[in-house]
């Protein structure tokens, strides 16, 4: 059970804000892999492990865009599940934390620049075209099995993402 007052990922999330999150994520990587700067992704690593594990609230990336620049953005909230979205953040955390010890060591410059080339990609798809790849993969685990259902009850319902949206 998590303590009173400790941020968690809520059940559902903001779509608008989630894409502008992804926005920039993709600034970021952008200036990451073209200007080779690694420490960046150390950045985000850090960013990425605190949205997944205590939620949007303890991320520096999301409160900048719930604060800064959501409010700017007139397009309604669409609400949309948030257990795919904290697992794709997971997979920004582990993708980034991985580029952030192979730049430390020095070791594997290629996968580096190729986990840069993703860490472009999916935030690029996420806020240009609305398309979730972790989420998708979230979706296919569920078919599998190794996701519960009872994980993402509310991906199936659309009348508790009405009810319950939260900013992301």
């Amino acid at each position: 059970m998590r303590p009173v007052g400790q941020p968690r990922f809520p059940r559902v999330v903001d779509d608008v804000t989630v894409r502008l999150i992804a926005g920039v994520v993709l600034v970021l990587g952008l200036v990451a892999l073209a200007a080779h700067q690694w420490w960046l992704y150390a950045v985000l690593a850090v960013d990425f492990i605190l949205r997944a594990a205590l939620g949007p609230q303890a991320s520096p990336v999301a409160r900048f865009v719930q604060i800064v620049v959501r409010p700017r953005v007139p397009a309604a909230k669409r609400p949309t599940a948030g257990p795919p979205k904290r697992f794709a953040a997971t997979l920004g955390a582990v993708m980034t934390t991985a580029a952030s010890v192979l730049w430390l060591t020095g070791t594997a410059a290629p996968v580096v620049v190729a986990i840069g080339v993703v860490m472009v990609v999916f935030p690029a798809l996420e806020s240009l075209l609305g398309f979730c790849v972790g989420c998708v993969l979230f979706g296919g685990l569920m078919k599998l099995g190794v996701v519960s259902e009872e994980v993402c009850l509310e991906c199936a319902d659309i009348s508790l993402r009405r009810t319950a949206t939260t900013s992301s």
